[in-house]
Order: structure tokens, then sequence, then C-alpha cells
């Protein structure tokens, strides 16, 4: 009869132990929903996109700026040349082909970017304004070998007037002003469509410029946009910036300080991202220069963080 019943027993326990593996299982399982790839990918594609637009922006503005006429070389990006411009109507077109590393070396560039501008246009002229299209624009970050290709149109506002490498000396600020879409298409083979709304400021003095970004766009009920569109998961998503972002000169044009927030309705989930942390995922302090990002993330009830390299 003990026997039996000792039987009995080690089957319950077994069940008992049996039943709490399975929930553990579960439990596992039910955390993996909330597995933030799409987020920690969608935070590093707009991170990245970023300063491609704002490398590209620095070609077109320094084209735009220079004076000394189309035979001087000295001021073209790097590993770049300029077309001879041409003339229809009342429209000036030029355009920068690309063909090899950025002047820091982050990148290696190909395809051109055009330009138009009316004729008279004077970029130093507050509210002067330029429509700039990327065709097979694709950018390669040496570091990891990954690339981005873009192509689509945006506006271009020199919206206070002055030139970038005036401030600090002639000038206290210098505002751009850039909107428009465009076409991503990433490495897995996926293209999307993303909108953009970016507000410029630079302020400092030669040598330590700092670069504040925000977003004017809208859709919604969401403001304060700088892109929006869809993932390479195709979800449609947000990103607002609530913070300025903050580059520095001094850091390389990296992000310093400001927080964004990415918004992703359909899957009730959303990322923060953080800038300004060091290798030890430490906030920097003083004139350091950041080396990673900060992205807190949530679904659902599910949260965690990550951290992420420039």
């Amino acid at each position: 009869m003990k026997t039996k019943n000792l039987i009995q027993l080690s089957v319950i326990l077994v069940s008992a132990i049996a039943l709490s593996f399975t929930s553990c299982k579960k439990d596992a399982i039910d955390k993996g929903t909330a597995d933030p790839a799409s987020l920690v990918q969608l935070s590093s594609d707009e991170n990245n996109v970023e300063g491609v637009m704002n490398d590209a922006e620095g070609d077109i503005t320094s084209v735009m700026s220079n004076n000394a006429g189309l035979k001087s070389t000295a001021w073209l990006p790097c590993n770049a040349t300029l077309d001879s411009l041409a003339v229809a109507n009342d429209t000036v077109t030029m355009y920068i082909t690309y063909n090899g590393l950025t002047c820091n070396g982050k990148h290696n560039r190909t395809g051109q970017i055009e330009i138009k501008k009316k004729v008279g246009t004077h970029w130093e002229v507050a509210g002067a304004t330029i429509i700039y299209k990327y065709i097979n624009y694709m950018v390669t970050r040496v570091a990891t070998g990954k690339s981005i290709t873009l192509n689509g149109t945006k506006t271009f506002v020199n919206v206070n007037g002055g030139h970038r490498w005036q401030v600090g000396t002639a000038i206290t600020s210098y505002v751009e002003k850039v909107s428009g879409s465009m076409q991503a298409s990433f490495d897995n083979g996926t293209s999307r469509t993303w909108n953009v709304a970016r507000l410029l400021t630079y302020t400092g003095t030669p040598g330590q410029i700092v670069l504040s970004i925000d977003g004017f766009g809208s859709d919604g009920e969401f403001q304060n946009l700088v892109v929006w569109g869809t993932n390479r998961q195709d979800e449609v998503f947000y990103t607002q910036i609530t913070q300025s972002v903050v580059c520095r000169q001094a850091c390389d044009w990296d992000p310093c300080a400001g927080v964004k927030i990415h918004q992703i309705p359909s899957d009730n989930k959303s990322a923060t991202i953080t800038f300004g942390f060091d290798d030890n995922n430490q906030a920097i302090t003083g004139d350091n220069c950041p080396t990673r990002y900060r992205v807190d993330w949530q679904r659902n009830n599910k949260s965690g963080t990550s951290y992420l390299p420039l």
C-alpha cells in the first residue's frame, strides 16, 4: 500500500515539475514576443540615415556657398565632382557626383545629388530655397560594411540667411529647414519611403560649432516629427524629437545629447532614444565625445534597455 502511495506521489511530483517547467518555458516565449529587434533596427537605421543626410546637406551648402567660381575645387566634398551648370528657362541645375570616401573616412559614397535653384537665387539671402534630389545615392559605413541607398526629393531653405561658415564670426546663428520624402533601400533588399521634416540650427564659434536638430513635421495626432514612414518590417512608424538632438563639430558631428521617440502604433510598441553615452554605457560629461546611445524600448507590458554604437 505504501509502495502504491509512493508511486502516486512520484507521479504527482513529476507532473508538477513538468507543469512548472512548461510554465517557465511559456514565460520565456512570452518574453520573447517583446523582442525589441525591430525597434533597435529602426533606431539604428534612422540614426544612420540622419548622419547620411547631415553629410549630404553639408556638401550642398558648401556648393551653394562657393563664391570662387566653378574652377575652384578646395570647397568641393572629398572624392566628388561638380558637373557643369545647366540652365533651362529660369532654373539652374548642377550635379554632385560621388565616388569614394568622405573627408572623415567614415563612409564610402557613390551616386549623385541633383541641385536645382532659380536663376538669381543667392544662398546667403534669408528665405533662399533650392530643390535637391538623391539619385541612387549609396552610402556604405566603413566600420560595418553596411550600406543604404537613397532616392527622393527635398526642399532646402536657408531660413535666416548667411552661410554655415560665418557662424561665430559674421552671424551668431544659421538655420536650415529641410522637408520632403525619400526611398531608403536597405541591405536586406527592402525599400521603404520615409518623410522628413528637419530644422537645423548652428551656433557656437569656429572649430566649436554646435548643431541642434528638431522636427517640425506632423501627421494626425503626431507632432514634432523628424521622420516618419515604414520600417524594414513594413510597419508604420513615427519619430519625434522631444529634446533637441545636439551634435558637436569637435565630436565629428556625432549626436552628444537629445531625445527621440520612435512609435509603432499598430503593434503598441515604442522606443525612447537618448544620446550621449560612452563605451561603458555611462552618460558623457564635459567635452567628452559619445560612442554609444541608449534605447529604452516598450511593447505592451514588456520593456528593456539596449545600448548601440554610433
